[in-house]
C-alpha cells in the first residue's frame, strides 16, 4: 500500500473511532488497538477497502450506472452536494423521506410537483395569485427544492449508493438492501459493517475524513465516466 495513501488518511484523522464503549463488535477486525478509551482503526484496511471502492466505481461508471450520494448531517451535507454534482451525480443531503426509493412512484409525483412550482415561478405565475396562495405556494417550492433538488433529475432509482453515517441514514440503507442496491459507506466503530457491499473503516464525523474520502469516490466516478468518454470518440 503506497505511504502518500495512508499518510493522507492519517494526516485526515480518517483511524480515529468512537468511545470504546459505543462499538460495534462487527467492526473488531478492522479495528487496530485502543487509545485513551478511543478504538483506532487500521488504515492499512481503510485504504486496501478504498481502493476497492474505488476500482467498483470506475467500472460502474465506464457502464454508465447512476451513482446516490447521501447524507444529512450537519458535517458532510455541503461536501455530499459539491461531490455529488462535481462527477454529475445525484444526492440527498437534508432530508430522508421515508420510501424515497421503496415508494417511487410517489417520490416521482413529488419531484413532477417540484417542477411545476418551478416553472410558475420562472413564468410568473405566483405574482398573479392572491397573497396569501402565493405564500404557500412559494413555501411548498422552497421546502421541495430543499429536499429534492439533488435528485430532480434522476428518472429512475439509482444503481448504486454512496453513504456517510450509517447510523443516521439506517432508512436509507434499509431501502437500498431492500432494492438490491449496492452500498459504499464510511463505517465507523460503532457500525455494522455487514449492512455495507464495500465498507470503508473510517472516521463518519470529522469533516476531513469525510472530505478525503468522497473526493477519492467522486474521482474514481469522474475517471470511469472520462473512459467512457474516450472510448466512444
Amino acid at each position: 500500500m503506497p505511504d502518500s495513501i495512508l499518510s493522507q488518511l492519517l494526516k485526515a484523522g480518517v483511524h480515529f473511532g468512537h468511545k470504546t464503549y459505543r462499538w460495534n463488535p462487527k467492526m473488531f477486525p478492522y479495528i487496530y488497538t485502543e487509545r485513551n478509551g478511543i478504538h483506532i482503526l487500521d488504515l492499512v484496511q481503510s485504504a486496501q477497502l478504498l481502493k476497492k471502492a474505488n476500482l467498483f466505481l470506475k467500472l460502474a461508471a465506464k457502464k454508465n450506472k447512476t451513482f446516490l450520494f447521501i447524507s444529512t448531517k450537519r458535517q458532510a451535507s455541503k461536501l455530499i452536494a459539491y461531490e455529488a454534482r462535481r462527477c454529475n451525480s445525484f444526492y440527498i443531503n437534508h432530508r430522508w423521506l421515508g420510501g424515497m426509493l421503496t415508494n417511487w412512484t410517489t417520490l416521482k409525483n413529488r419531484i413532477d410537483r417540484l417542477k411545476v412550482l418551478e416553472h410558475q415561478e420562472i413564468k410568473g405565475v405566483f405574482k398573479l395569485l392572491p397573497k396569501k396562495e402565493a405564500s404557500i405556494r412559494q413555501k411548498e417550492l422552497e421546502k421541495l427544492r430543499k429536499i429534492l433538488s439533488g435528485i430532480k433529475n434522476m428518472k429512475q432509482i439509482p444503481d448504486i449508493a454512496i453513504i456517510i453515517d450509517q447510523k443516521r441514514e439506517i432508512t436509507a440503507i434499509q431501502e437500498c438492501r431492500k432494492l438490491g442496491i449496492p452500498i459504499i459507506s464510511i463505517v465507523d466503530t460503532n457500525c455494522d459493517p455487514d449492512l455495507i457491499d464495500i465498507p470503508i473503516p473510517g472516521n463518519d464525523d470529522a469533516v476531513r475524513s469525510i472530505k478525503l474520502i468522497l473526493r477519492s469516490l467522486s474521482d474514481s466516478i469522474l475517471i470511469g465516466r472520462t473512459q467512457v468518454s474516450k472510448t466512444s470518440l
